[in-house]
Parts: structure tokens; sequence; C-alpha cells
């Protein structure tokens, strides 16, 4: 690798987002560390700094294709043409079908569907121009079906579609696309989730270990790991694939 390589991270201001920033960083790839709110993204920032990495703090709303624009915009000036994005912006709006409303399909939705749509489409030029790229879109277990989240498992199910259309329409261009779709990794989203079961969240971290043969939930380091991989240099024949990082089979 010649050049010092960007990379955009979605959702990184906390959870499985923050450890792939660093990860990232860690490679030595410039990292800008996207979330909708500026401010919450200090604490991943200053530890990429703290360890010697460079990183970009950057505000948007990514199911917001104006927002989105002027963030990549920003990338652009500051730390380069963007050549790796990894769309991991998710949000929960749990509920049984019955009483989801529609406001809880559209947001969950709109972020991560409409979200990774934005932000690929943004980037993609940068990728096409540099005849070099990586797009790694975070899927789900539950995309093969969980209860009280049809909105989310949808969603999920589609950026698999998403990502496979994508390898197909950019593989010329030296750009590849994968997905990873994380089982229960501990983050503040599986606390939020433990939360509206009414479940201590360390009770509902042991069940959960139980289930996995590995018999340990798993971490954002894990899916830092697996993206790592897949933005490498070593991955480019790698392409168009959902790889499950569950601690056991999934698919």
């Amino acid at each position: 690798m010649t050049d010092t390589r960007t990379a955009i991270v979605t959702g990184a201001a906390r959870g499985i987002g923050a450890g792939t920033a660093q990860r990232l960083a860690a490679d030595g790839m410039k990292v800008a560390v996207l979330d909708l709110d500026e401010g919450s993204c200090a604490g991943t920032v200053d530890a990429i700094t703290e360890a010697g990495g460079t990183a970009l703090a950057v505000g948007a709303d990514v199911s917001d294709p104006a927002s989105v624009d002027a963030a990549v915009e920003r990338v652009v000036a500051e730390l380069g043409a963007p050549t790796v994005l990894v769309n991991n912006a998710g949000i929960i709006r749990d509920n049984l079908l019955f009483k989801m409303t529609v406001d809880d399909w559209d947001s969950v939705m709109a972020v991560h569907l409409r979200g990774a749509f934005n932000t690929t489409k943004a980037v993609q030029q940068h990728m096409t121009e540099a005849k070099w790229g990586r797009i790694v879109n975070l899927s789900s277990i539950s995309a093969l079906g969980n209860r009280g989240q049809a909105n989310y498992s949808a969603a999920k199910a589609g950026l698999q579609g998403f990502t496979k259309t994508l390898a197909i329409e950019l593989g010329k261009y030296g750009v590849t696309a994968n997905a990873i779709a994380p089982g229960f990794i501990q983050t503040d989203m599986t606390a939020a989730t433990a939360e509206r079961m009414k479940i201590p969240f360390d009770d509902f971290i042991k069940w959960n270990a139980e289930q996995i043969p590995v018999a340990r939930v798993g971490q954002p380091e894990d899916i830092a790991h697996t993206v790592s991989f897949l933005v490498s240099e070593g991955a480019g024949f790698v392409s168009g694939q959902v790889i499950y990082v569950a601690g056991g089979p999934k698919a």
C-alpha cells in the first residue's frame, strides 16, 4: 500500500463502529469517525489519536443525502479521498408486529438501508477513480429472523442483497463489497435490548453465551478483526459474501 488509505466508519461513536474505527487506524488508515452527533465521536477520535493514529470526527445524518454528501466532501478535504467504507450506523425500534408503528418501521429502514445507500453512493466515485475500494456493510444474524424485530430483520436482510449487487456492479473497478452478520455482541444496543426485555444485562449475556458454541458472547473487537481482513489488500478476491461472525454456524 503506497498511499495511506482513508476510511469512513459510520455509527462510530461507540460499540462495533468505535472498535472498527480504532482497528482500521491501528492498521495505518486515516479514519473519519462519523455519527449523528459530532460531539459523541470525541471518545473514539481521542482513543485513535492517543494511540498515534489519525482520525476526524464528522457529524452526519446518514438518512439524509445532503448531510452525507457534505460529510464526504469534508472527509476528502481534511483526510483525503475515502476508498474504505464501513456502513455500521444503525438503530433499533423493537416491537412485536402488531405493536410496531409505521414510524418504528420507517426509522429503522431510513438509517440502515437508505443510510447505507446514501453513503455508498457518495463514496463510490472515489473508489472507482482510484480503481480500488472496500465496502463492508453490517448485517446481523437477525436477517435470518428474530422475534420483535420485523423492521430490523428486514433491513439487515436488505443489506445483504444490497451488498451482493454492489459486488456485481463495482467489481470491475477493483472495488469489493461484503457484509458481516454479527451474532450477540456486548454493546450499548444489546444492553438496550436487555432493558426492554426487563432482564439484567449480566443475566442476558450469560444466557446468550450458553446458546453460543464458543461459549461466550462477542465483543466489538471480534467484528473489527473481520472488517480489518475484508478491507485489506489480501481480501481482493473476496466479494459479495455474507460472513456470520457469531461464535458458531448460523446461515
